[in-house]
């Protein structure tokens, strides 16, 4: 069944009326807008033999939002009327006082379309998609005979947004997001390991659910569970550490990414407040977030506000040279706004967030990286971790790691754990190898109670003086 185009202007919202109140709400203000949103979402879970859960969740509404100097006011609604329109003008208007604003410029607008605007949960029928599923629990026990469980998801989003600003400007984007994540648990002489894999994108759902996809993604999870199944205890003390390709970047995220964030800079609450120029990295380092590359689960033809998506490049050759922002924190530190005003859903207003970060690659050879460590921890994958934004200190559990002596990988290690915190960890960055890669597609960022995807990415890393928790006597 083909779902109909978002199209509140024509069905629900006289567009001279929401203009009119946009504007009544704004009258005043330094910058505003109204933000209307449909969103559909479903999402498979077939656990341990049997389909577990099948959810589908359809939702829709608006959020108004008036903008004067450092204060927002916004109100939401489920209900996409004008009455609604009209009643959440008054609350909106709270933060405008009696004026006095300079209404911003727009955003600039763009013709470019990064991803597709097709229906992913309509790209398949239900009965494929829970044979999909099948297989791949049928396929991952043929794998081994230590397999004992599985677990397999499969999810896709359909989100179709409108920006009105008080101009009449109106920017729209259509934004699908699909999933495919799958996780074993295997068993050997009573111990049990686990292991994981996924991704995905703003793609439809036919390369997902080709057999080519999620049988790497399944042999992927089976092989790091058996790597951890033979994994003996962690070391434990400061050492070197070689973090591999692109999902490790989820620390740089983490420890690096939200401190130079636009908001936590101007309140003086970041690491990085007050340091732009300085060198804040080891020579070579250079951090970009990128909302701009095709198909990517963090990128956004637009964010939120309307404005554009963009490269930008955070901190280059080991100096801080830009923070990510959204219009209101750009507008109050006299910067350029950089395509980063994101927000969870209508219910939520825009704050500076993150796309796709990564560090860029260099020059050395991967294997030569691993090869200089005397004695040290090769981390491959990480899972959970714990960041206090304000003063960048980090620990990340690693999810495959192997000890290295002399040069040589040895054993796989378990329970090893990262701490450190990302200003000092990116001054003790000594090597960036030639292998940089994106994260598969799979991460989702916290900030304030709201989440939305991103991505990571970066090359092999090696970094002097990590501290590594473990438990090895």
């Amino acid at each position: 069944m083909t779902q109909i185009k978002f199209r509140p202007f024509e069905t629900v919202l006289d567009p001279e009326f929401a203009l009119g109140q946009l504007r009544a709400a704004t009258d005043g203000a330094d910058d505003g807008e109204l933000f209307l949103e449909r969103r559909r979402s479903e999402a498979l879970v077939f656990d341990d033999g049997r389909l577990k859960t099948a959810s589908y969740d359809a939702s829709e509404g608006f959020g108004l939002r008036a903008v004067r100097g450092d204060v927002s006011g916004y109100a939401h609604s489920s209900e996409i009327s004008e009455g609604a329109l009209s009643r959440a003008v008054e609350t909106a208007r709270l933060a405008v006082g009696q004026g006095g604003g300079s209404m911003s410029d727009g955003p600039m607008s763009t013709n470019r379309k990064l991803y597709t605007d097709e229906d992913p949960i309509a790209g398949a029928p239900l009965p494929v998609k829970i044979d999909t599923l099948r297989e791949i629990d049928a396929f991952a026990r043929d794998l081994d005979p230590r397999v004992v469980q599985v677990s397999a998801t499969l999810a896709a989003s359909h989100q179709e947004v409108i920006i009105l600003r008080p101009d009449g400007q109106q920017v729209d984007d259509i934004r699908p997001m699909t999933r495919v994540n799958v996780s074993v648990i295997v068993e050997k002489d009573g111990r049990r390991e686990s292991g994981s894999a996924g991704g995905g994108g703003r793609l439809g759902l036919d390369g997902l659910i080709d057999p080519a996809d999620w049988q790497a993604k399944t042999k992927e999870a089976l092989r790091i569970a058996l790597v951890n199944l033979d994994a003996v205890p962690a070391p434990a003390g400061a050492m070197q550490v070689v973090l591999g390709p692109g999902w490790p970047g989820i620390l740089l995220h983490e420890a690096v990414g939200h401190g130079l964030e636009g908001d936590f800079n101007r309140k003086g609450s970041s690491k990085f407040s007050g340091r732009m120029g300085e060198r804040v990295a080891s020579a070579g380092v250079t951090v970009v977030d990128d909302g701009t590359i095709p198909d990517r689960r963090g990128s956004i033809t637009v964010d939120d506000e309307g404005t554009p998506s963009r490269r930008n490049v955070l901190i280059e050759d080991g100096i801080l040279v830009g923070y990510m922002q959204d219009r209101q924190n750009a507008r109050l530190m006299g910067v350029d706004p950089t395509g980063n005003g994101r927000r969870e859903s209508f219910a939520h207003p825009p704050m500076p967030r993150m796309t796709n970060t990564y560090l860029e690659g260099g020059s050395a050879d991967p294997a030569d990286l691993v090869a200089s460590l005397i004695d040290g921890i090769y981390a491959v994958g990480f899972g959970g971790g714990q960041v206090d934004i304000t003063n960048g200190k980090f620990v990340f559990s690693c999810t495959e790691a192997y000890r290295v002596e002399n040069g040589k990988v040895g054993a796989a290690v378990t329970g090893a754990t990262l701490i450190g915190d990302g200003a000092t960890a990116m001054k003790k960055i000594r090597g960036l190898g030639n292998d940089m890669a994106l994260d598969p597609g799979m991460g989702n960022c916290g900030k304030a109670g709201q989440w939305v995807p991103v991505g990571v990415g970066q090359p092999t890393v090696l970094m002097d003086g990590l501290t590594v928790g473990g438990s090895a006597t």
